[in-house]
C-alpha cells in the first residue's frame, strides 16, 4: 500500500537525453562507415545530416526549457574531437565548450556522455578495446575533454551502455566494430571497466571532484518457457551478467561474467573500486529468453502478456520491471539518475501514458528508500536509431526528417506538467494536448 503522496520534490531533476550521432549530423566515424557497407537494417540508409542539432542547439535547449527540463543529457563525439589519431581537433573543443556554456544560460544542467556508442574511424584498426593500447587512447581523449566540464555543475558519463557496445559489437557482430567473439568480448569488457577507472583519474586531476557514473541499459528478464528449466537457468544467469556485472565492477572492483559456452571472466581490477558517484539507469523493457541447443545458446522474445501492446519497435511495456530494477541498485548505495527511459510511439498517443506509469515507478522506489534524483527521457527529439534507422520515434518532439520542423506531441504537454507541478497526475488530468510551448516557437 502506498504511504507516500504523488509528488516529486524540489531537488528531483527532469530532464532529456541526447547523443552526439544520433542528433548532431555530419560526423565521419565507425558507424558512417558501417552505414557505407549495408550493415543497417535497411542498407541504403543513411545518418548524414541527422536532425542538425550541431546548427540548430539553441533552438533545441529551448524546446528542453519548454517542457519544463532542468537538465539536458548529451554526448561528445570522439571523432569530432580527435579525427586522426593524436590529432586533436581545437576548433571542435571550442564548439563543445560554446555548447554546455550556452545549457547554463538556458537553466540546463549538463549531464554529459564520454563515450555513447561510436569512434574515430582509426580507432578499431590501431587501438581496440580488446587490447591495451585502448587505455592510452581512451586517456588521452578524456584528458583533452576535462577542460570541457571546467566550473560547470555537470554530471557526467563515462560510457553509455557499455554491455550493448559490447554484445552487439564484440559477440554477435551487428555493430562496430562486427567482432563475433567471446574471449575478445571480455578482453573489451575489462578494458571498459579500466578506461572508466581512467576517465575518474583524468577528470579529477583537472576538475577536482566530479559525480561520475555510467548509463548502464537494464532489462527485466522472463524464461520465454516458464515451465523450461534451461530458459529459467538463462534467467539466472543473464540477470546478473547483462544488468549488474559493470556496475558490480565499479563498486567492488571484482568483474565477473559467467555464461557458460558464451563468455565468461572474473578479475580484479581494484582501480574501479568505488569510482562511481552515481548509478545509471536506462530502462525500456522486458525480454524473455529461451535456450537453443546451438551456439550461442540464447535467442530473446519480446512478448506481451499483459496485454498492454507492445511498442512500434516491438517491445513489451513493462514498468513494473523498471520498478524492480530501481530496487535491485539500490544494493550499490549511490544515488540513481534514470539516464533514459523513453518509448518509441510514432502516432503520438500512447508516450503521456507510458510516461506516467515508468515515473510511478520511480516514486514508488523512492518511497521504499531507493534515492532517485532525476529522470531523464530518451529523448527530446526523433532521431537517427541506430541500426533501425529512421523508423522509431522516441521524441517528445516530432521531427519532420525532410524539413528538420520539430513539432510537439502530446507528451510535451504532459512532461511539462509534471515536471513544473511536480505532481505525478494520469495524463487524463493533465490536459495532454499537442500544443505549441510558446518557449518553442
Amino acid at each position: 500500500m502506498r504511504t507516500a503522496p504523488l509528488t516529486f520534490p524540489e531537488s528531483f531533476t527532469f530532464g532529456v537525453a541526447t547523443s552526439a550521432y544520433q542528433v548532431e549530423g555530419g560526423i565521419e566515424n565507425d558507424w558512417a562507415q558501417w552505414e557505407r557497407l549495408g550493415k543497417l537494417k535497411e542498407p541504403h540508409v543513411r545518418c548524414g545530416r541527422a536532425v542538425d542539432h550541431w546548427h540548430r542547439y539553441e533552438e533545441d535547449y529551448a524546446l528542453a526549457k519548454a517542457v519544463g527540463a532542468t537538465a539536458f543529457r548529451l554526448s561528445l563525439e570522439w571523432a569530432r574531437i580527435e579525427p586522426e589519431r593524436g590529432r586533436f581537433d581545437g576548433q571542435a573543443l571550442e564548439a563543445y565548450r560554446e555548447r554546455l556554456l550556452r545549457l547554463g544560460a538556458h537553466g540546463l544542467r549538463p549531464v554529459v556522455t564520454l563515450h555513447h556508442f561510436t569512434h574515430p574511424t582509426w580507432f578499431h584498426a590501431a587501438t581496440p578495446w580488446h587490447l591495451p593500447e585502448s587505455l592510452e587512447a581512451f586517456r588521452q581523449y578524456v584528458r583533452r575533454c576535462a577542460p570541457l566540464l571546467e566550473g560547470l555543475d555537470a554530471l557526467v558519463i563515462s560510457f553509455n551502455e557499455p554491455m550493448v557496445l559490447l554484445l552487439g559489437g564484440y559477440l554477435q557482430g551487428l555493430m562496430p566494430p562486427g567482432i563475433a567473439d567471446g574471449a575478445k568480448t571480455m578482453a573489451a569488457l575489462e578494458n571498459m571497466v579500466r578506461a572508466h577507472a581512467i576517465a575518474r583519474e583524468e577528470l579529477g586531476q583537472r576538475l577536482g571532484r566530479v559525480e561520475l557514473g555510467i548509463s548502464q541499459n537494464m532489462l527485466s528478464f522472463a524464461p520465454d518457457r516458464w515451465w523450461h528449466p534451461l530458459d529459467r537457468s538463462l534467467v539466472r544467469l543473464a540477470a546478473p551478467a547483462y544488468n549488474h556485472a559493470f556496475h558490480e565492477a565499479l563498486s567492488s572492483g571484482h568483474l565477473r561474467v559467467f555464461m557458460p559456452g558464451v563468455a565468461s571472466t572474473d578479475v580484479r581490477i581494484p582501480e574501479a573500486r568505488d569510482s562511481v558517484e552515481f548509478v545509471g539507469v536506462n530502462y525500456y523493457t522486458r525480454a524473455h529468453l529461451r535456450f537453443m541447443p546451438r551456439p550461442p545458446f540464447i535467442d530473446f522474445k519480446y512478448r506481451d502478456p499483459d496485454g498492454r501492446g507492445l511498442t512500434d519497435i516491438g517491445w513489451e511495456q513493462r514498468p513494473e520491471g523498471f520498478g524492480q530494477l530501481l530496487q535491485e541498485v539500490k544494493r550499490y548505495g549511490k544515488p540513481v539518475w534514470v539516464t533514459e527511459n523513453g518509448i518509441d510511439d510514432r502516432k503520438g498517443t500512447v508516450r503521456p501514458e507510458y510516461i506516467h506509469a515508468h515515473l510511478k515507478q520511480v516514486l514508488d522506489a523512492r518511497a521504499s528508500g531507493v534515492d532517485v534524483q532525476g529522470y531523464l527521457y530518451w529523448s527530446l527529439l526523433d532521431n537517427f536509431e541506430w541500426l533501425e534507422g529512421w523508423g522509431p520515434r522516441f521524441g517528445l518532439y516530432h521531427v519532420d526528417f525532410d524539413t528538420l520542423e520539430r513539432r510537439p506531441t502530446p507528451a510535451c504537454d504532459y512532461f511539462r506538467t509534471v515536471a513544473t507541478g511536480r505532481v505525478l497526475v494520469p495524463p487524463s488530468e493533465a490536459g495532454a494536448t499537442a500544443t505549441q510551448p510558446s518557449a518553442a516557437r
